[in-house]
This record gives structure tokens, C-alpha cells and sequence, in this order.
């Protein structure tokens, strides 16, 4: 069996699979697993670029965070952030926010610390068979947002394609701003309503627990639509809205800017995954709330279900 994708869902997918004794190779076309759960050093430290923190609620989730927790990769983060809109700014509490000291892609490479990945491997098509760039397999996973997927579903592969097809995201662009020094009044994490450009602010330094002066910045699917083609060119207007939502009175030091197509699923499918006739299987945080613990969910079901079936 072959999954295409090395995010959550992916190795969720992956590890039950290796778990029940079926032969199993993850390929991911980026240089390191992690997908959406995605870390990027500057000078040496990691920042999150992608998910802002994971939740849990789901007792097998559990299981898996406190594994995390154990190992020294995950630690409870906080259940207040605080939010700005019209009204200016206020302290919301909600569920118990979890982080990663090393970035949320380290949660991701220990639980495929035992599978076949191969990176930098871009697959270019999925046959019927099925086949994976026609070397053929038992089953296919595409544990990846659904554009993604249709691109590699050949036409002959219709109920695959139309579930891929089904799905509607939105993009976002995510913004890492260093600074010298600490220079904005404690927070963790801000929810930024009705706002033009942004949407979420977090204190990385905060989150990861170092106390570093980095904020990432999460943007507005409006706002990234217009800088997909060159994000970097969005760095500036970040930067500038950061410091006005939190009245900084230092620029930053280096801004870098990571853009996602598929930032978040807006039209979801249906149930936590899809599994046709064809051996053809989707899975992702496209099925339930855009969430971690939905992704890994997804890729847990999926797997099982392709135990099953095989068996």
C-alpha cells in the first residue's frame, strides 16, 4: 500500500497499517514529514508555520498527546487567549491549547519514527489498478487537501475524483516576524476578528517556551488570494498590521512569509474519511472540524478500515 502525503493524516493512516502487519510506503513530495503541522528553523530555532497549537477531546487522541507529553515533545500550552475586535481587546478562555517545544512537525516525524517515508518524492498520477505512478499497489491513500488529490486521479477513478472534488478550502498566508527584543505586552495567543488582513497572532516565544521576540501570524483568505503568486510581497503589510493590532514601536528584524493554497477546509466531506471500490482512499482534517486531532482521526479511521478490508 502506498500513502501519498506525510502529514498527520498520512502517518496516522501509515501507522495502523504497519500496526496490523501490512506492508505499507509513505511518499511525501517536501523535504520532511509533517504536512500542515509544519516547522521552520531561523538560526537553529524552530517556528510553527502552519497549525497554531492542537486541542484534544478524542480519548484515543489522548493517548496519543500524553505519548507526546512523555517523550518531551508536546506540553498544555494555555486555555486563554485573548481577542481583538471593535470592541478592542478582551480574554477569551476555551479549550486546553497544547504546543511543542520542538514545532508541531516533530509530533508528526515521532509517530512515522518507524515507517518507510520518502521524501522529496512528488507522485505525478494515480491509476486505476491501482497504481501509483504505475508501480501498482493494493491500495492508494491521498492524504493531502482534495485539489491536491484530483490532480493525481485519473479520470477513470470517478468516485475518488468527485470526493476530492467535493472539497472546498481557503488559502492563507503565515507570517514569522523576529524582533530584537520583547516588545508587546504578555499574550499567548490572539484571535483577531473582523479584521481587513489577520486573523490569529501567537507569541511564539510563548508558545514554544523560550521566550524568544517571534510572533507568526496568520492572514485572512481574502488577503492571501492576492499574494499567492508572490508572497513575500505581503511581508511588509504583515508587519505593518501586527504592529498597529499590538502597538509595537520597533520594526522587526526579518519577516519571512510562507504561503498555503489549502490553508483550511471550507466545505468538508462527508463521515471521517472515503474509501471507495477502486482501493482508493482520502483522508484529512476535510472530514470533521478543521482540526489535528480531526487529521489524525481521519488517517486513524481510514487505516482501520483498510485493515479490514484487506484482511
Amino acid at each position: 500500500m502506498v500513502v501519498v502525503g506525510a502529514g498527520i493524516a498520512g502517518v496516522a493512516c501509515a501507522v495502523e497499517l504497519a500496526r496490523a502487519g501490512l506492508p505499507v510506503r509513505i511518499r511525501e513530495r517536501a523535504h520532511v514529514p509533517g504536512g500542515r503541522m509544519a516547522s521552520k528553523r531561523f538560526d537553529g530555532r524552530p517556528a510553527d508555520l502552519g497549525a497554531a497549537y492542537f486541542t484534544v477531546s478524542d480519548p484515543d487522541f489522548a493517548a496519543v498527546a500524553e505519548s507526546w507529553r512523555a517523550a518531551g515533545l508536546a506540553r498544555e500550552w494555555t486555555d486563554t487567549f485573548v481577542a481583538y475586535d471593535r470592541d478592542g481587546r478582551r480574554a477569551v478562555s476555551g479549550p486546553m491549547r497544547w504546543a511543542a517545544p520542538r514545532g508541531l512537525r516533530s509530533l508528526v516525524e515521532h509517530l512515522a519514527r518507524d515507517l518507510p517515508v520518502t521524501v522529496d518524492r512528488l507522485v505525478l498520477g494515480v491509476d486505476p489498478g491501482p497504481s501509483v505512478d504505475g508501480d501498482p499497489c493494493e491500495a492508494v491513500v491521498l492524504a493531502m487537501p482534495g485539489p491536491q488529490a484530483a490532480l493525481l486521479l485519473a479520470p477513470a477513478l470517478a468516485a475518488a475524483t468527485m470526493a476530492a472534488q467535493a472539497q472546498r478550502w481557503s488559502p492563507s498566508l503565515a507570517g514569522v516576524l523576529r524582533f530584537p527584543s520583547r516588545c508587546w505586552e504578555d499574550f499567548r495567543g490572539a484571535f483577531v476578528n473582523d479584521h481587513p488582513l489577520l486573523t490569529v497572532v501567537c507569541d511564539d516565544g510563548d508558545r514554544r517556551g523560550d521566550g524568544a521576540p517571534v510572533l507568526v501570524a496568520h492572514t485572512t483568505p481574502e488577503f492571501a488570494a492576492g499574494h499567492l503568486a508572490q508572497p513575500t510581497g505581503a511581508g511588509p503589510a504583515i508587519e505593518e498590521a501586527v504592529r498597529d493590532l499590538l502597538a509595537l514601536p520597533e520594526p522587526a528584524e526579518h519577516v519571512h512569509v510562507h504561503r498555503w493554497t489549502y490553508a483550511k477546509p471550507t466545505v468538508a466531506g462527508t463521515g471521517t474519511h472515503h474509501l471507495d471500490a477502486d482501493a482508493i482512499g482520502l483522508a484529512g482534517d476535510a472530514y470533521g472540524t478543521p482540526r489535528v486531532q480531526s487529521a489524525w482521526r481521519s488517517g486513524r479511521d481510514l487505516g482501520r478500515a483498510l485493515v479490514d478490508r484487506l484482511r
